[in-house]
């Protein structure tokens, strides 16, 4: 209660955490060191009841530990790392000492030190999260919490028996562990407010949990020790459980960061080293395996010899002499139909010819000395099929005793089945049946050798998938991806390669040119953007198509990385797109990625700018008011106008600051120039998403009350092309703005599809005009009627709202726009946009 109470901000935070967890430790602690005391007591079992013991201190250090950062006001994370490692400490010797545990410290180390390189992987997995390297002080404990958890957590898994106790006091000592972790990545990476209590409740969970199993007596009595303790040593799940995760984490980063720094290089050379040490220690336990398994080896070698194969002797000329026992049981060869024929007539005749070359290299001494030679045949058994097998010829003419040729012939037939089987499915995707990426690029390397072989390759993406499998689970959306290839097929020629990339990326490789392969791409978006009818569900998908040709790649990789980068920029310029590569593709996804990463700190950088367009009256000249607009000084790619800088912003979700950013500049620019008119109004554009948030009228008081700024001075513009998707949330949202005096304008009309009767629902007083209204000739239509000019304004004017121009560059269109009724223009003819001086000392030249 003391922690919840902490996150919804009853209690401070810290004090919470200290009390919370603190008490938690201490019950949990003095629970178990009284545990151990009864143990010891009743049945003197000192193991057990030091384990217990030092489970008690590791719940006794993390209530400390958790006070840390309530009375600590220096070094809070030093402090929280040394007492991780006490509580780490503790809980690894407590654990490896419970009942169900080991015995000898011999194994005990073994097992620390499988924990040790699964924890070293799982740190460095964890040091290669974005973010995690930019505070060093906190990487000690995460190796320490990852260390220790991992530990404790092959202990417990590998006890035999493993007892229910053990399981509860090891998954309670790995919460803990983990807990302590992040409450220190928390204080190293300044996070306040409710995730510091929260962090508490998975440590008093751990607590209880450590308290549960480490204090149980009733546990059944260990085994006796097995005849080979060290066998269970040699298990390569645990060598190979690290390792995948390493190198999952380091390739991951290398994908996303494409670089490593130096503590990242040392750090992965410290796992390797782990690793490479653990796997001689598994070649030392092999080894002695061998030498076991040798003993026994001549115990059984007369039982089993020749139990599996058929064996038979051959002389010079290759006729069969004997065979073993096992012929009939194998092949159901009986000794009348085999002894006394020559072995090349149970050869199939394809077969017949290279299995001789073998043999007479072996009667010539070619292999004298040397291993048994292997033959790969067809022999025919004794119910005339046709049987897949491997024979290991040895020479023994030299030995008095046997003086021929002995052949042991395996049947390999269900290998070979299972050889082919596995082939066909390397390289099909096992979910749709198409080529995977393998097999994709095999034949993509086997088109690019063809002399004069024209082909396309089409990187498709599906959009939309991932929702799909959140929302309504990964049976839908694989049924989603079946229906996908299943359409992708019938779209393609018989010398189309279909092929799923992964997840929900396909390809297609297509022997057609260039303009057949864009009209195929089109084909695709077109179809797998029709509705799929899935039981109880009808969904949509959108896609990303991009194409580079064979011939514009080095190699079969890069004509891949060229076709994945035209669909990622397919998917930048909007859904159910088609774009080839090009050089310039590549050039414009760097300097996109470029600006994604520089963008989030330009506003603290300073590199964020206004500049102001006039808004002049189209009878006086007078401006009337200004527009402000949104420039990114780059200082090596020069100024980036909204057109390109708002699609980043949307995508890396940070539209919502910019627009503060603007209204909160705007108007405190407008504020400090000189001149005073009250009726003298600014207007900012504002994206859907802010407008759309129950916060954003409050913010535009704030504002307008921390400038002086009189509300009816401000406009803020709605862009006509979505108002359509949503009109009742547009018009509840205006309504809001209208309510504190705040006007509001409709920009951009007649660029999109708002229709005009959706003008007498919303709440504007201003309509600005598209630039596309006065491009057009100024007479009126074909039959007479009124252009489209004088209808919107008319339109307008009716319904009381003022109507400004936009776009005017030529004198003609300011004539034209008056002639109609516009009241107000804005435009290159009639002023530029400026920065804030040179638009004040313009208005002041103007209105003066």
């Amino acid at each position: 209660m003391v922690l919840i109470g902490g996150a919804a901000g009853l209690l401070p935070a810290l004090a919470a955490l200290a009390v919370g967890v603190g008490v938690a430790g201490l019950g949990a602690g003095a629970f178990l060191i009284r545990a151990a005391l009864d143990i010891h007591h009743a049945d003197g079992t000192f193991v057990a009841c030091r384990g217990a013991g030092f489970v008690g201190l590791a719940a006794l250090a993390t209530g400390v530990t958790a006070t840390v950062p309530w009375w600590a006001s220096r070094q809070t994370v030093g402090w929280l790392t040394a007492g991780l490692a006490v509580v780490a400490g503790c809980l690894v010797v407590g654990v490896s000492l419970l009942p169900g545990a080991v015995r000898t410290w011999q194994v005990r180390l073994r097992r620390a030190f499988d924990g040790v390189g699964l924890g070293v992987s799982l740190g460095f997995a964890a040091y290669l999260v974005p973010g995690a390297a930019t505070r060093p002080s906190a990487v000690p404990a995460m190796l320490i919490a990852a260390g220790g958890a991992a530990i404790v957590t092959v202990i417990v898994l590998r006890a035999r028996p493993r007892p229910n106790p053990a399981l509860w006091c090891g998954g309670g000592a790995a919460l803990v562990l983990l807990a302590l972790c992040g409450l220190t990545e928390l204080v190293a990476f300044d996070v306040t407010g409710p995730a510091v209590p929260l962090i508490g409740l998975p440590m008093v969970a751990g607590l209880t949990a450590c308290a549960t199993g480490g204090s149980r007596r009733d546990l059944p009595l260990p085994p006796l020790e097995p005849r080979y303790p060290d066998q269970y040593l040699a298990s390569y799940p645990l060598l190979a459980v690290p390792a995948a995760v390493g190198v999952v984490a380091a390739l991951w980063h290398l994908v996303t960061v494409r670089d490593f720094s130096t503590q990242a290089v040392i750090f992965g050379l410290v796992m390797v080293s782990v690793l490479a040490v653990r796997e001689l220690l598994v070649v030392h336990d092999i080894r002695r395996y061998a030498g076991r398994l040798r003993v026994a080896e001549a115990h059984f070698r007369s039982l089993v010899a020749g139990a599996t194969d058929l064996t038979l002797v051959l002389d010079e000329q290759l006729t069969i002499r004997w065979q073993s026992p096992a012929a009939a049981r194998l092949f159901g060869l009986r000794d009348e139909e085999v002894i006394g024929r020559g072995f090349r007539d149970l050869i199939h005749p394809d077969d017949a010819g290279p299995a001789q070359a073998v043999i007479e290299s072996v009667l010539a001494g070619e292999h004298e000395g040397g291993p048994p030679v292997l033959v790969s045949a067809r022999l025919r058994d004794g119910a005339k099929l046709w049987r897949d097998t491997e024979s290991t010829i040895s020479d023994q003419r030299s030995v008095p005793e046997v003086a021929a040729l002995v052949v042991h012939v395996r049947d390999v037939g269900e290998r070979v089945h299972l050889e082919r089987t596995l082939h066909r499915l390397s390289h099909l995707d096992q979910l749709t049946g198409l080529a995977n990426r393998p097999a994709l690029m095999r034949d993509l390397l086997d088109r690019r050798r063809r002399a004069g072989q024209r082909g396309t390759l089409l990187v498709i993406d599906l959009h939309g998938l991932a929702e799909i499998n959140d929302n309504r689970g990964r049976e839908i959306g694989d049924a989603v991806l079946v229906e996908v290839s299943r359409r992708i097929r019938g779209l393609l020629g018989a010398e189309d390669v279909p092929a799923r990339l992964g997840g929900d990326e396909f390809a297609v490789l297509t022997a057609d040119s260039a303009v057949p392969a864009y009209a195929l791409a089109t084909r695709i978006v077109t179809t797998l953007g029709e509705p799929y009818a899935l039981p109880g569900a009808t969904l949509d998908l959108h896609t990303s198509v991009g194409l580079a040709e064979l011939s514009g790649g080095a190699d079969s990789e890069e004509v891949l990385r060229h076709a994945d980068l035209a669909r990622q920029r397919a998917r930048q310029l909007g859904l159910d797109r088609v774009e080839w590569y090009d050089p310039d593709v590549e050039i414009q996804l760097h300097r996109r990625m470029e600006l994604e990463r520089q963008l989030l700190g330009a506003a603290g950088r300073g590199e964020l700018d206004l500049v102001f367009q006039p808004v002049t009256g189209l009878r006086d000249n007078r401006p009337v008011g200004v527009e402000a607009l949104l420039r990114w000084r780059h200082p090596e790619l020069g100024t980036i106008l909204p057109a390109e800088l708002l699609p980043i912003a949307a995508s890396l979700g940070i539209t919502a600051q910019l627009d503060e950013w603007v209204l909160d500049e705007a108007c405190r620019h407008l504020t400090t120039w000189s001149f005073s008119d009250e009726g003298f109004w600014l207007s900012v554009n504002v994206g859907p998403r802010e407008l759309l948030t129950a916060r954003f009228p409050e913010q535009v008081a704030q504002t307008l009350n921390r400038h002086g700024l009189a509300p009816e001075r401000l406009v803020v513009e709605v862009a006509e092309t979505w108002i359509a998707a949503d009109v009742p949330a547009i018009v509840a949202a205006l309504t809001g703005l209208r309510k504190l005096g705040v006007r509001a304008a409709l920009d951009d009309f007649g660029s999109g599809q708002t229709s005009l009767s959706h003008l007498r629902r919303l709440p504007v007083d201003m309509l600005k005009l598209s630039a596309s209204l006065l491009s057009n000739p100024s007479e009126a239509v074909v039959g007479g009627g009124p252009a489209v000019l004088d209808v919107v304004v008319s339109l307008g004017r009716r319904l009381g709202l003022e109507i400004v121009a936009k776009g005017l560059e030529t004198a003609e269109q300011i004539e034209r726009a008056a002639a109609a009724g516009c009241r107000y223009g804005q435009g290159h003819a009639l002023g530029y946009p400026a920065p804030a001086e040179r638009m004040e000392a313009y208005l002041e030249s103007h209105r003066s």
